[in-house]
């Protein structure tokens, strides 16, 4: 790995972050607020939130296993996501790589940092290779992307390829395990200790059925956590957000009960699925979600839209041609999806 000051934008490792009034006292039990101007009455949301998110940290590790210093905590993926680029691409210089298709805020960020951004196109199986992903690199490659469980093609990418991305690539890799609480496949935030280099991303919004609060992770080693924390605004995720994150964090099993039940209802939807005289072809699946192949997305898109059901129309997406991607609902929803398909004509 190239050293993090050589890959770090110049002026954000020289850059002197802002001190907010909590980061400033640390070792005592405070009772007097006077220093962030804030309205003493109120009562409970007079104040800042905890800029760091200390407790929710401490329960972040308790769960996942990583400890809160390799812990960036964010108003969803998305603000870590745009971060790397802040952080580490020098704009109209560095480009990324990334896979393609794939979940598409990676470009999205990279055209708003004014940041070349490289799709390296997926076989016909939605896998690749490390070495058609660092074919695509050069010396001014700063990132390489990876979701797995890829969006929307759903399955994990090869663990094999995605260790030699990482111990090849002088970089940062960033692997988004959004959906890896539905695979089958060892997390790989778990390696972290071993890749300086990799970033792993997480959320709340998807198995821990808490989307509406905003709630992403990074980890990485600390020296990249750091680097996050000084680019991030001060009170990045606010109370009400980090209170839920820590009130759904203490009740794993829980979770754990709303995954098996998910898993087996995306068995039998895409069963039911095939079946089905639209199907061509449903692709396998590792998330809470399969993307299939129709006879015609478009019309069948907005048939189900006429019928009150929403899914997402993939088929301009590189790759998904007359593909849908379905996600999996309750069993009636999903009872409700394949009724309303099979009347379809």
């Amino acid at each position: 790995m190239t050293s993090l000051e050589k890959l770090t934008r110049k002026n954000i490792w020289n850059l002197a972050p802002y001190s907010c009034a909590r980061n400033e006292f640390t070792g005592t039990t405070a009772t007097v607020f006077l220093d962030a101007n804030e309205n003493p009455y109120g009562g409970t949301f007079n104040r800042y939130p905890d800029p760091l998110q200390t407790e929710l940290k401490k329960k972040i590790e308790q769960v996942k296993g990583i400890p809160a210093d390799y812990t960036f905590v964010g108003n969803g993926s998305d603000e870590a996501i745009d971060l790397m680029y802040r952080c580490f691409c020098e704009p109209r210089v560095d480009n990324v790589v990334a896979i393609e298709p794939t979940y598409g805020m990676y470009k999205v960020c990279a055209d708003i940092n004014d940041v070349e951004y490289r799709p390296v196109l997926l076989d016909e199986h939605y896998q690749i290779t490390a070495d058609t992903l660092l074919a695509a690199c050069d010396e001014h490659t700063k990132l390489i992307w990876i979701c797995s469980p890829n969006n929307p093609t759903g399955n994990d990418i090869q663990r094999e390829e995605v260790i030699k991305v990482i111990d090849s690539f002088q970089g940062i890799v960033i692997v988004d395990e959004a959906y890896s609480d539905f695979s089958r496949q060892r997390p790989l935030r778990f390696e972290l200790p071993r890749h300086p280099n990799m970033v792993v991303l997480n959320t709340l919004s998807k198995a821990w059925a808490s989307a509406a609060i905003r709630l992403g992770m990074a980890f990485a080693s600390p020296a990249i956590v750091d680097i996050m924390n000084k680019v991030k605004y001060p009170y990045n995720v606010n109370l009400l957000s980090q209170q839920q994150a820590i009130k759904v964090l203490s009740d794993p099993f829980e979770v754990d009960r709303w995954i098996q039940m998910i898993l087996q209802e995306r068995s039998r939807t895409i069963e039911a699925f095939r079946q089905l005289d639209i199907c061509e072809e449903v692709f396998p699946s590792d998330a809470n979600f399969f993307l299939a192949r129709v006879t015609d997305a478009q019309r069948i898109y907005d048939y189900l839209v006429e019928k009150g059901i929403i899914v997402r129309n993939r088929t301009r997406i590189m790759l998904c041609h007359n593909c849908l991607r379905i996600t999996i609902g309750t069993r009636n929803e999903n009872n409700e999806l394949i009724g309303a398909l099979r009347t379809f004509r």
